[in-house]
């Protein structure tokens, strides 16, 4: 490796693990604040809020790797540019493309060094991730209930003033409120002197033990003259068990990946097979669906017409004129029962098709983005290298706005080609791959301009025909002005 090349690969590289860094940190600080529901007022220790960060930071590693690339690559050949660098190596004979060459071989192992990470350590950090949230109350039950407020908990709103223990499932001071049933109202409370929290980890169920407590429930009289009176039931018990599903509590709405869905989950080998099963019943769904259909409405697969009896006089056009007014009015009642019948049934199926339509979209581009993820560097380094020799400007100032710019575009375009190849507005691969397609015109040019000495924008070809323009209208309606 030439002088050169150890100099141009030494300089980017300190570049980008510096950018790689600052962004990564900011991105985790992102993730902590999208999940600060989860971290914050449960009592967790430094392992598991480590444990948590661990299982998140590989899904940020899609966002950060290509932006890390047009920013450091902006940097590197502003800086170059900027310093005359470029000046002294193009007198000297070595061109753009040359100065490129050995980051370009350093792009492409990047590129499958980011491949390999979005199919195997992302779905297993995912995996990981979406398990530990699901978990997360059942290896320490204590964690879903702070002190000295109301936390919401499957069905109930719990209220504790102290809690002790090794690991504080020892209740003091419980105020429960069940939540409001439809009608809006909450009816029962239950206070009680200490509880404890007993969980299984492969269960879903929390078991909270009250002792020497009193159980309220507002009762609603029939009469509406009496519900000015308020009256209620109360009781006293020395032992009650309260079983919580825990199974909702770490459900996030939230703009990522629903817990539900597993397509992160899973490499290329899995997508595939996942893919083709899903395919096979869907398809099957359809061709059952039909069968049935057709045998409700009368339609055979082949059907048989009959032999006509010349002698035997046509049916009239108007088959009903054969029944009384009785028989015609039944007739039609158990038509339109069917129609409607049918009508909603297919509905029902076709909503049912669409979601499993849309859960096989998903999965395809959960496939096409661990592709492009590694497109994604490549594209990244040839839209930043050639702007930064043009804009001619390192530092952290222009090639930040630039950067920031470029990847807000390929980041919107990106998330809405999913988003609506997913439910079906486009093929899931022209989604997945719609930002790489829009972006990648501007890199050809880039590229082309900055081998060429162009600046970003040839104003020249804009102002030029205008100038002329107005020149002509000029000479037309102002002749004797021109003359002088």
């Amino acid at each position: 490796m030439k002088i050169l090349d150890k100099y141009l690969l030494k300089t980017f590289l300190i570049t980008f693990t510096t950018v790689f860094v600052i962004l990564f940190f900011i991105f985790i600080l992102q993730t902590v604040w999208l999940f600060i529901s989860e971290l914050a007022g449960k009592d967790l220790d430094l392992i598991l809020v480590v444990k948590f960060l661990l299982f998140s930071m590989p899904r940020i590693i899609p966002l950060v790797l290509p932006l890390s690339v047009l920013l450091a690559s902006i940097m590197t050949f502003g800086n170059l540019a900027e310093n005359y660098e470029f000046a002294a190596m193009k007198s000297s004979g070595i061109s753009l493309q040359r100065a490129m060459r050995v980051l370009i071989v350093f792009i492409f192992v990047l590129s499958i060094v980011a491949f390999w990470f979005a199919n195997n350590v992302i779905p297993y950090a995912e995996y990981k991730f979406v398990n530990f949230r699901k978990n997360i109350a059942q290896a320490k039950p204590a964690m879903a209930i702070a002190e000295g407020q109301f936390n919401d908990v499957g069905f109930y709103n719990i209220k504790v003033n102290k809690k002790s223990g090794e690991n504080g499932n020892i209740l003091t001071g419980v105020t429960i409120h069940e939540k409001p049933n439809n009608v809006g109202e909450n009816k029962t409370v239950i206070k009680a002197k200490n509880g404890k929290l007993i969980s299984n980890e492969k269960s879903s169920i929390l078991k909270l033990v009250l002792n020497d407590g009193y159980y309220y429930q507002d009762v609603t009289p029939k009469k509406y003259e009496d519900r000015a009176k308020l009256p209620f039931v109360k009781a006293a018990f020395k032992k009650q068990i309260i079983n919580i599903d825990l199974s909702e509590l770490n459900k996030v709405d939230d703009d990522q990946q629903s817990i539900s869905s597993t397509n992160g989950m899973l490499n290329v080998n899995e997508l595939r097979y996942t893919l083709d099963s899903l395919n096979k019943n869907l398809n099957n769904e359809i061709v059952s669906f039909s069968e049935n259909i057709n045998q409700r409405v009368g339609i055979k697969k082949q059907p048989v017409f009959p032999k006509t009896d010349k002698k035997k006089k046509p049916l009239p056009n108007d088959i009903l004129s054969l029944y009384t007014n009785k028989q015609k009015s039944d007739i039609l009642k158990m038509a339109s029962s069917n129609v409607t019948s049918n009508t909603y049934s297919i509905e029902s199926t076709q909503k049912e098709l669409k979601d499993k339509q849309r859960e096989i979209n998903k999965h395809l581009s959960a496939l096409y983005e661990k592709f492009v993820i590694a497109f994604a560097c490549f594209l990244m380094f040839f839209i930043g290298a050639p702007l930064g020799a043009i804009i001619r400007k390192g530092g952290l100032g222009l090639p930040i706005v630039f950067a920031v710019l470029i990847f807000i575009t390929f980041h919107f375009i990106n998330t809405f080609g999913k988003r609506l190849s997913q439910e079906g507005g486009m093929s899931p691969f022209l989604g997945s791959w719609m930002s790489s397609f829009i972006l990648l015109p501007l890199a050809v040019l880039l590229t082309y301009r900055a081998t060429n000495d162009n600046g970003l924008i040839n104003f020249d070809a804009i102002t030029t025909p205008i100038s002329q323009l107005f020149q002509k209208i000029s000479e037309r309606f102002f002749p004797a002005q021109n003359q002088q």
